[in-house]
């Protein structure tokens, strides 16, 4: 048993009452390799945010749960040489399927972990979610849940359909789970497809595809239910074109990539939203980085002429959502 308090981490509980308060959301950034973990620390501590890194059950397999326990460990020592000196780092389990994988994050130096039962009918949710919060809690780990179905596919995680929220339930199910934290469904969706065409109209001038709206109302009943509860926005990439056009323009293909526009998320960071779950959007960026680096210099060869750049884009990336989209620089000083 690994306490994460060893490894320096924190829980969420303490950030997300603060984000609350202060009307901006922590940044929750998916990392699976050493370059974005650089990346991630390096825009948190330029900017004195709170940032939790999430790891993803594909992650771990990918990664071995051993060496992200070190790679966190390393990331909070790697922020105070940065000059942070009381780092606001939570280690996450995103999209837990069990209780045994959440209970092993727990042993393995977790600070928080996520039970996703949302796909199980109501009463297996609330069972499955109330086992991991009783156990976790024992050990001071916080505990994200999940009510609501978001479409789209990131890792083992997939539907073809979204179900929202019902605000009606949430009472009942934060009251009987005791969950710290409820991701929920207004609309965002996993992966750099969130939307189909069919669900989307065109912008006349440039042709690109134009979301339909979150459902705010949604989020607004779901406020008024549960106030002052921290809620979790996942699938909330904005996908930039940018980053799209230099894929295509250096041998990728993405035909109508599509995420959430950043406004609506400024929006949303600003309300009971306090964690907003940004993964594809780094996927993107370093995927561009190596595209580009690959495609003038054919001959390279060296993985840190690639992933450096890459590293370095992804951490832009980083901190334009820390300052434009979350709000949470200069939170964690």
């Amino acid at each position: 048993m690994i306490s994460y308090k060893e490894l320096g981490l924190v829980n969420t509980r303490e950030m997300f009452a603060k984000a609350l308060k202060g009307g901006y959301a922590i940044p929750a950034f998916n990392f699976n390799n050493m370059e974005q973990l650089q990346a991630i620390v390096q825009a948190a501590a330029e900017l004195k945010s709170p940032v939790i890194l999430q790891v993803s059950k594909g992650a771990r397999n990918y990664a071995n749960q051993t060496l992200l326990r070190y790679m966190a460990q390393g990331a909070v020592e790697f922020a105070k040489e940065l000059g942070w000196e009381r780092p606001q780092i939570a280690l996450h389990l995103d999209h837990g399927d069990t209780f045994e994988t959440c209970k092993s994050c727990v042993d393995f130096g977790f600070s928080s972990v996520m039970i996703d039962a949302s796909s199980k009918p109501y009463e297996e949710n609330v069972a499955l979610t109330r086992q991991v919060v009783d156990y976790a809690h024992k050990y001071d780990v916080t505990v994200e849940a999940e009510l609501g179905v978001l479409a789209g596919v990131e890792d083992e995680v997939s539907s073809e359909e979204s179900h929202y929220t019902r605000p009606e339930e949430v009472i009942d199910f934060a009251t009987r789970t005791g969950c710290d934290s409820l991701a929920i469904s207004i609309g965002t969706s996993h992966g750099a497809y969130k939307f189909k065409p069919e669900q989307c109209t065109r912008d006349p001038k440039t042709g690109q595809l134009v979301p339909p709206p979150l459902a705010f109302d949604v989020l607004r009943e779901i406020e008024k239910n549960l106030p002052g509860f921290p809620i979790v926005l996942h699938g909330s990439s904005s996908v930039p074109q940018e980053y799209v056009d230099m894929i295509h323009q250096y041998g990728g293909k993405l035909p109508d990539a599509i995420g959430i526009p950043e406004d609506q998320l400024r929006d949303a960071a600003k309300s009971a939203v306090c964690k907003i779950n940004i993964d594809s959007d780094s996927r993107l960026a370093m995927t561009a980085a190596v595209r580009k680096v690959l495609a003038e210099k054919p001959g390279e060869f060296d993985p840190r002429k690639y992933l450096g750049p890459a590293r370095d884009e992804m951490k832009k990336l980083y901190m334009h959502k820390i300052v434009n989209v979350l709000g949470s620089d200069g939170k964690a000083e």
